[in-house]
């Protein structure tokens, strides 16, 4: 589930080069999430995983090509995994039709050309090319960037809607991708209801929008967040979010078939 431009061609490789390592241990599929995503796949057998990473929500009852720039997130594949060409998006080294499905997780806001790359994937795909992205307006609204970290919103501020990158796919559904409380995948926001997370560096490793910040502005926000949290403060602005199971954190699946 990463970016997709190389290490010598584009800018998503080398930040994964460098903050990559160790990403496997926080970043695992859960269980609901690979449920959707591979439901999403209907009958495809041959699939490309576009943006790899470390292999989270492949299949493995079918035949998957996966497609990573980083080498460090190449090293973190574990044994029996499936076949990985190093690669970009906008430029697959396949040919046309060569998969009846294909994946593209949460790496399309990363890719340094999203139409080029979506174009790719539709030429290579002849069957369900299933993204998981987000609508950003919705995950800019979420607590951890307005109360702390406003600077991610101003990330990826090109990054297309759900909406468009169906459309760019040949047209398809959007569905929203609920985020629950106890998600096993430490995205961004998976940990809404768990904010105690957010001080491990661990857990902050694996979240590219904070790691791609300044160290000093990521340790203030943190530090405000203790505060917040040892005060109450943090509860008494966001305590409501610990009766829910669940929440619209802004995440998205597009299905273009």
């Amino acid at each position: 589930m990463r970016p997709s431009s190389s290490a010598t061609d584009g800018p998503g490789a080398p930040l994964y080069e460098a903050i990559g390592s160790g990403y496997h241990r926080v970043r695992r599929a859960d269980p609901r999430i690979e449920r959707r995503l591979h439901a999403a796949l209907g009958a495809a057998v041959r699939v490309l995983n576009v943006g790899a990473g470390a292999g989270s929500y492949e299949p493995t009852d079918r035949f998957v090509v996966a497609l990573e720039p980083s080498s460090t997130m190449m090293r973190q594949r574990a044994s029996g995994a499936a076949p990985t060409v190093q690669g970009v998006a906008e430029r697959l080294p396949f040919p046309a039709g060569a998969f009846d499905g294909a994946l593209a997780l949460l790496t399309v806001h990363h890719w340094h050309d999203v139409a080029a790359g979506l174009r790719e994937l539709r030429r290579v795909t002849s069957g369900p090319i299933v993204v998981f992205t987000f609508d950003k307006a919705v995950h800019d609204a979420q607590w951890l960037v307005t109360d702390y970290l406003p600077a991610i919103a101003a990330m990826d501020a090109d990054h297309p809607a759900a909406a468009v990158i169906a459309e760019a796919l040949g047209g398809g559904t959007v569905e929203v991708l609920p985020v629950p409380h106890d998600c096993m995948d430490g995205f961004g926001h998976a940990w809404w209801r768990r904010p105690e997370a957010y001080l491990d560096p661990t857990v902050r490793a694996g979240i590219s929008s904070i790691a791609r910040l300044p160290s000093a502005m990521v340790a203030d926000a943190m530090a405000r967040l203790a505060d917040d949290l040892s005060s109450g403060a943090w509860h008494r602005a966001h305590g409501e979010l610990l009766a829910r199971d669940e929440i619209d954190a802004g995440f998205r699946i597009v299905i273009a078939g």
